[in-house]
């Protein structure tokens, strides 16, 4: 079948099989489990209703504990046993953990991601805020807003091969295709620099990546706080005599301090599991490895599923914290 035929497929039966779930569970809740008539009519009428949302969440539940909680649970039985050469799994403990600590590769990949952590969500949150508030000051801000979220409609991998040309390398004797080593050249450098296999330096040029892409999202987020800021607090400060600098850092961004947190937080989340980025412009060579990188390879090269499983429980542990901290701001600011 054309894949096109496929998807319409796909959303054709989805759809109906929502409406026929809500419609038909609907009709057994009112008509046979809890009927509206007779002496206990009242009474079923409040025993229905209550018992209504549940069935709007079932699925929902069931969605979640299939590809949620399930998961988290098998990855911490396969993180404490080990597979065995005849087939089946045999209790390890924490055998595994203790392999991984001591590989040279996961503390490579420990320490990238917590530069990663320091660098990507604070020039992200930055940028953004910085094009937000410059943005909403110029006549043509919403094309250059549309133009700074577009690569937000990227993919991780077609923004990787997008930036893998940027940094391109050709030897000496012919024209140089990737911008940022043509660049080097008129400027009057020598030989072309391999810049993905600098060590060190070749981290930031990853970063500078994902900084591309959530710079938008950052943006759109921190644009809609600015303006939701009362105009009354700017206009004291203007007739007050403060500056344009005085104004944005000490009236308009601490009134905008929880969203800049979300922000911050949100990206730190995505910083915890990039993957993409990495594996289609490095592969964790050159000392470039990260968490999610060195999982995969502990899955699936190696095939190494205790170990692999013990690096994915580590990424989860680093991310619950912060995602258990965004969602209470969130609330916080809702409320």
């Amino acid at each position: 079948m054309h894949p096109a035929l496929q998807g319409l497929l796909t959303i054709a039966i989805g759809v109906s099989a929502c409406v026929g779930y809500f419609y038909l569970s609907n009709q057994f809740l009112d008509k046979i489990l809890f009927p509206p008539r007779g002496p206990n009519a009242g009474r079923n009428i409040n025993r229905a209703n209550m018992v209504r949302p549940w069935l709007f969440l079932f699925p929902a539940l069931v969605a979640l504990g299939l590809y949620l909680a399930y998961p988290v649970v098998e990855t911490l039985r396969l993180s404490l046993t080990d597979r065995v050469p005849g087939g089946g799994y045999e209790w390890v403990g924490l055998d595994n953990y203790a392999q991984m600590m001591g590989e040279p590769k996961f503390w490579e990949a420990m320490r990238n991601n917590m530069l990663w952590l320091i660098v990507v969500p604070a020039l992200s949150t930055a940028f953004g805020l910085l094009v937000a508030q410059l943005t909403d000051r110029i006549r043509w801000g919403n094309i250059a807003k549309s133009l700074i979220f577009m690569p937000m409609a990227i993919s991780f991998v077609g923004a990787s091969v997008i930036w893998k040309l940027v940094y391109d390398t050709r030897p000496v004797e012919q024209d140089q295709i990737g911008m940022l080593n043509a660049l080097y050249i008129f400027f009057g450098g020598t030989d072309p620099q391999t810049w993905l296999t600098i060590p060190f330096w070749n981290n930031f040029f990853l970063m500078i990546v994902l900084v591309w892409i959530q710079t938008g999202f950052a943006m759109v987020i921190l644009s809609a706080a600015l303006r939701g800021i009362p105009e009354e607090t700017v206009e004291a400060a203007i007739l007050d005599g403060a500056s344009p600098f005085q104004i944005f850092f000490k009236i308009k961004v601490p009134q905008i301090k929880t969203t800049i947190l979300v922000v911050w937080t949100t990206i730190t989340i995505v910083v915890l599991k990039v993957f993409d980025i990495v594996f289609a412009m490095t592969n964790g060579q050159w000392e470039t490895q990260v968490l999610a990188n060195y999982m995969f390879d502990k899955l699936f090269r190696a095939n190494d599923w205790g170990v692999g499983s013990a690096s994915a429980m580590v990424i989860m542990l680093l991310v619950t914290p912060i995602l258990v901290w965004n969602v209470r701001n969130a609330r916080k600011e809702m409320e």
